[in-house]
Parts: C-alpha cells; structure tokens; sequence
C-alpha cells in the first residue's frame, strides 16, 4: 500500500501566484497596476496569467486599493511591517505559510504564460528560491521569481538581522536557482511615462 503523503510536505509543493500592485508608482505618475497594455488593467492581466498557472492567486493591495478591486479577485492587504516589495512578499507569506509563490511585479507589460511556465517546468523546491536571471544587469529578478517556504523565512531573518530591505541583495546572497528566460524584454519594467509609450508600440507591432 502507498504511504500517505506528509501534509506539510505536499503543501510546499503548492504554487500561490501574487501580484504585487501596492506600490506608489510616483515615476509613472499613475498606478502601474491600471495602465491599460492587453485590454484590461495590467494587475488584472498578470492576474489571469498566473490563474492558469497556479493553485491561487492573489493581488498584493494596500487598503485604500481595495475599492478599486473588482469582485472575484482575492486579495492580501499589505500589512506595512516591511518597506519596498518584501513588504507584499512577506505580507502574502504570513497569510498563507505552508506555500511557495510566484510573485510578477505589476510593472511587467511583456510577461506572458510561456515564460511563466518556463520558469515554474524549471522551479527547484530545495532550493531558497528560483528567479529569472536579468542578463542585462548580472542579477536575479526577485519580482519575477518563486520564493519557497524556507526562503521566505530566511528572508524574515534577514531583515532582522539587516538594515537592507532588498529582495535582490537577499537573493544574491543565498541558495537559489536561476532561469533565463527565452525572451529577456519579458523582464522589461514599466516605470516611466516613456516606458509606457515604448511598450504600446511594441505590442501594436
């Protein structure tokens, strides 16, 4: 007869998807999450991606957000005990501990499901986290990335421990597995007005 799996064991093996979209967006001079790219809001867009891809999902939200959150999609309230994007990061691993999650900044307007599925095919459960790789810059993507459970406690111990508040630096300094992506421009980040132009004439295209 086959043994029963261990519970907590088999959790760890699920995959939460978050967006994170409580950002202050001052660059863009408005909230990156509403920018229309694909025909609906780009955290509504992310959203539906990482909804066929995982066993949740959820928007990374600051309470003022909440109104402007259409009915259907879940929620995690930043809890602002953190500051920049650990912030939602750990926000959403208080919420739910036993999982591991794929968390896309909401500024991604070139992300899409193949290379969300590249990266999950090539996901490394043992270890702390496995990111895109960033060729441009040398580094990991900590906002395009999966955190496992027991990288996400590390990474509270790490800014106990820390006066930097940095998810890449974090990640460049434990064990994690790195992707490249296919196609790097889906790491490209929309910040700016000018972003903004760029990436609509690259769709039109």
């Amino acid at each position: 007869m086959k043994p029963k799996p261990n519970t907590s064991v088999a959790n760890q093996s699920k995959l939460f998807g978050l967006v994170l979209s409580g950002g202050a967006s001052t660059r863009m001079g408005e909230d990156k999450g509403l920018v229309d790219y694909h025909g609906l809001p780009q955290r509504e867009y992310l959203y539906q991606l990482l909804k066929g891809l995982c066993d949740d999902v959820f928007l990374s939200v600051q309470e003022k957000q909440l109104d402007e959150v259409p009915s259907g999609l879940k929620t995690i309230l930043d809890q602002d005990k953190f500051k920049g994007p650990f912030n939602g990061i750990l926000s959403a691993y208080e919420a739910h501990k036993d999982v591991a999650w794929l968390v896309l900044a909401c500024d991604l307007p070139f992300m899409n499901s193949e290379a969300l599925q590249h990266l999950i095919e090539l996901r490394n459960p043992k270890k702390d986290a496995t990111a895109f790789f960033n060729q441009e810059m040398g580094q990991p993507e900590p906002l395009a990335c999966i955190w496992e459970t027991n990288g996400l406690e590390k990474a509270l111990k790490f800014l106990e421990d820390s006066n930097n508040r940095s998810p890449k630096i974090f990640l460049m300094n434990t064990d994690i597995e790195l992707v490249k992506p296919k196609d790097e421009q889906v790491l490209f980040n929309a910040n700016l007005p000018s972003d903004h132009d760029f990436v609509k004439k690259k769709l039109a295209e």
